[in-house]
C-alpha cells in the first residue's frame, strides 16, 4: 500500500525531483510549494495532489496543516525542505526575520499543528538542513531575528542549524511516540537556489565556472528519497544528520540539549503553541 510523503519546496529544486523519485517508486506524493504555477506544473506532470503556501506568512502555514489534515488521513512522510537564501533583512507579515521565518519557524509551526497525525502514522520527518549549519553559522540564541547584526550567508547557517537542533528536539520529545526525526545535507545543488543571494554566494551558485563543482537537482533529490523509502532504525539513524547517506558531523552547538530545548520553547511563543 502506497505510504503518503508530504514534501514542502516540492515546486522546484531538489523538493521537485525527490517528488518525482517517489512517485516513479509507487508513493503517494503530496507537492507543497509557494509559487502556484511551479506547484501546479509539478502536480499535473505527476498527476497528484498539491497545495500552495508560502512559509513568509504563517496564516498560510496553518492553512496548509489544516488541508493536509483534512486530506490526509496518514502521513507517513513530512520532507521540510522548504528554505531560502535572502539578500536583504526582512520583516514578514508576522512580524519574524524572513530567513528565520521561512527556514526554521513556519517548519517547526507546520510540524507541530501535524504532530497528532504524524504521532498515530509511526511518521519520519525529513529536515533538509546544509553543510552552512557548521560553516556559515553565527548563531546567537539571544538574537533570532538577527536584529543586531545581519548578513544573509549567516542568517542562513543559522536557519540551517536551527534545522538540527530541531530536528533532535523533535527525536528527544516524540521519538518514543514514534515520531523519527532525521535531518540531511542535500550537497552543493546547482539550482536557482543562490539567485536571491548577494555576492560569493551568488556568485558560486550561478557562475558557469563552478558549475562543474556542483551536484544535479537529481542527486540532492536523491538523498531526500533514501531517507524517506529508508526505514528508521534500520536504514538510517533517528535523531541524526546525515551527509552523501552516512552519519556526519555537524556544528558543535547541535550537541547542546539546553539550546536545542530553548530553540524549541521561543520558537513555540512565538507561533503562539
Amino acid at each position: 500500500m502506497p505510504r503518503t510523503i508530504v514534501i514542502t519546496g516540492a515546486s522546484d529544486g531538489i523538493g521537485a525531483a525527490a517528488a518525482r523519485q517517489l512517485h516513479e517508486a509507487g508513493e503517494r506524493v503530496v507537492v507543497v510549494g509557494r509559487n502556484p504555477g511551479k506547484t501546479q506544473r509539478i502536480a499535473d506532470e505527476l498527476g497528484v495532489e498539491h497545495h500552495v503556501a508560502d512559509f513568509a506568512d504563517l496564516g498560510q502555514v496553518r492553512a496548509l496543516a489544516a488541508a493536509l489534515l483534512e486530506t490526509c488521513p496518514r502521513i507517513d512522510v513530512l520532507a521540510n525542505n522548504a528554505g531560502g537564501i535572502f539578500a536583504e533583512r526582512t520583516t514578514t507579515v508576522d512580524g519574524f526575520e524572513q530567513t528565520f521565518q521561512v527556514n526554521h519557524l513556519a517548519g517547526f509551526l507546520l510540524t507541530n499543528l501535524l504532530l497528532e497525525r504524524l504521532v498515530e502514522s509511526d511518521a519520519s520527518v525529513i529536515q533538509t538542513s546544509s553543510e552552512a549549519s557548521r560553516t556559515m553559522a553565527r548563531f546567537d540564541i539571544d538574537d533570532l531575528q538577527a536584529a543586531r547584526r545581519y548578513s544573509a550567508g549567516a542568517a542562513y547557517g543559522n536557519g540551517k542549524l536551527e534545522n538540527v537542533l530541531f530536528t533532535k528536539e523533535l527525536h528527544r520529545r516524540y521519538g518514543e511516540a514514534g515520531v523519527n526525526a532525521v535531518v540531511f545535507h542535500p550537497g552543493v545543488i546547482g539550482s536557482g537556489f543562490g539567485g536571491t543571494a548577494r555576492g560569493a554566494v551568488r556568485w558560486f551558485y550561478t557562475s558557469r565556472l563552478t558549475r562543474p563543482l556542483l551536484d544535479s537537482n537529481d542527486v540532492g533529490g536523491s538523498r531526500l528519497t533514501w531517507l524517506a523509502l529508508g526505514k528508521p532504525g534500520v536504514d538510517w539513524q533517528p535523531g541524526a544528520y546525515y551527509v552523501r547517506n552516512r552519519v556526519s558531523r555537524t556544528n558543535r552547538l547541535a550537541d547542546d540539549p539546553a539550546l536545542a530545548k530553548r530553540l524549541w520553547d521561543e520558537s513555540a511563543e512565538m507561533v503562539g503553541l
